[in-house]
Parts: C-alpha cells; structure tokens; sequence
C-alpha cells in the first residue's frame, strides 16, 4: 500500500462514526441469591412442601413461557446458592418476573447477593462500515435525516434476519458459566480510540476462536453500557463445563481480549428444572 492512499485510508477512517450499529432482542435479567439455610431448616416437613407448592408452578410457568423463559441454576462457591436467569421481551416484564418471585413465601427464605441486567446484542461492524462508506461516498452527511434512514432500514433488515439469535429459547445444557466484562479505556490502551476498522478487525479475529467451539458451547452475548457496572454480559451454556476453561483461555490469546479486555465475577452453576427445587434445597443436586 502506498503512504498516499495510506493516509486517505487514515482520514476516511477518521471521518466514519465511530459508533457501530447494534441490534437488540430480549431483555436479560441475571438473579444470584443465598438461601437463608438456618431458616429453612427449621421449618417442618410440610411446610417445606407448602412452600413449594406455591413457588413450583410459578417457577415452572416461567421456564415453559413460549418466549422469553427463565432458568434455575444451582450455583457452586462462596458468591451464592442460587441463579435465575431471565429472558424477556421487555424490561417492564424482566420486573414483573422479579416481582413475582418476591411476593412468594420462598422469597423469604432467600437473600440477593448481587444481580445483572442487559440485552442480548449484536454488533455489526461489517454492516456499519460498509453502510458509513456508502454514505460517505454518496456525500451524505452524517447524522442528517437520510443518514438516519439509511442506518435505520440496515438495522430492521438485519434484525429481521437474525430473529433467532435475538429472540432464542433459554438453552438447556446441563451447566451456564456467567461473567460481565469491559473494554479497556486506561490511560495507555483505550478500545474506544481504536478507528473502527481496527476494532472491527480484531473481533472478527476473536469470533473465529468462538465458532470453532459451536458444538461444544451455546454463548450469549449482551449489552449493559447504561444498564449495569459493566459494558457487556456473556452466557456460556454447555454440558461440559471444561469447555468454559478451555474457551475463556484460548480467548485469552487474541488481540482484543490480551490487550483490551476486563472481566468481572465468573458464575458457574448447574441447571435445576423447576421441579426439582424442593429436592434441591433438601440436599438433593438434580441428575443430568
């Protein structure tokens, strides 16, 4: 490449936004919580089953919604003894779901240790670029109403073709690994002053390692830049949890999470149907 279209290439860049597009699908609610074992254990027999006759369907309503169920998880360590995970169309009805939970006498019995919201998201660096360049190329200034339109008919179309990532049935492998994470943005590496090509680059780069696992590992990206501590939350679902060691290490490796990543909290819990509550909290961990 010569130093003349080197540098055109520099301040195209430049004049791109920087933003790239995103598409969203369901709201997702993470809930980790300690069971208050000292009480529950004093209670009798029957009122145990009491308990559980009331929380059970409520639980097992949710897990079988046709869109947007939640999930139970038994989770190991010290950071709690249980994990519901939701998703749902809405945010009111992410809510709803906490509310209904909270109104039973099960609620009594547990204590939040912490919690995660966001949305299942969708970059496209791909799209973005090649729309801004169009744009540019058009003489369309940026921002302006056509430019809004442009961006605006490239996300429906998009959203329209990935349906089933945005809006996905809670996976029912056996194990979930959850963590939120950032970006860096420190005073020596900040990924937001990357140009957008670059960042582009480097994800690809870093989505390649994850599709070599798409057999092994359903993962669930999303969103929480203005919704929780951390830019982004990721779900990892499978029946063998070494595969969460051996994703999360590769990952390691690349560009952009060697240099610019930073991870909160890792939560590795084992999934309990519904129906399986009551023996769970009696000792009993639910057979795959």
């Amino acid at each position: 490449m010569s130093s003349t279209h080197a540098t055109r290439s520099r301040v195209e860049s430049a004049e791109l936004p920087p933003v790239p597009l995103t598409i969203e699908g369901y709201g997702v609610l993470h809930q980790m919580m300690r069971v208050r074992w000292a009480e529950w254990r004093k209670l009798s027999g029957p009122a145990k089953a009491e308990v559980m006759t009331e929380a059970g369907p409520l639980l097992a309503k949710m897990e079988e919604k046709p869109a947007g169920q939640s999930g139970l998880y038994s989770l190991l360590g010290h950071k709690g003894d249980l994990m519901l995970v939701h998703f749902r169309q809405s945010f009111d009805e992410l809510n709803q779901a906490e509310l209904q939970l909270a109104r039973t006498s099960l609620s009594d019995f547990l204590e939040p240790t912490s919690s995660y919201l966001s949305v299942i998201e969708l970059g496209l660096y791909e799209s973005t670029i090649k729309l801004y360049r169009e744009l540019a190329d058009r003489g369309v200034e940026p921002h302006s109403d056509e430019w809004k339109d442009a961006t605006s008919e490239t996300i429906q179309r998009q959203k329209e073709a990935m349906l089933p990532r945005l809006f996905p049935d809670l996976p029912k492998h056996r194990y979930l690994c959850f963590y939120p994470m950032d970006r860096r943005r420190g005073e020596d590496k900040n990924w937001y002053t990357l140009p957008i090509e670059e960042r582009a680059r480097q994800m690809n780069e870093h989505g390649l390692v994850g599709r070599r696992y798409a057999g092994e590992v359903k993962q669930i990206i999303t969103g929480s830049i203005g919704f929780d501590d951390w830019e982004w939350g990721v779900d990892l679902f499978a029946d063998d949890p070494l595969v969460f060691k051996k994703l999360i290490y590769e990952m390691r490796f690349d560009e952009v999470s060697a240099v610019y990543a930073l991870f909160g909290h890792f939560y590795v819990g084992v999934r309990c149907p519904a129906a399986d509550l009551g023996k769970l909290l009696n000792g009993e961990l639910p057979k795959s």
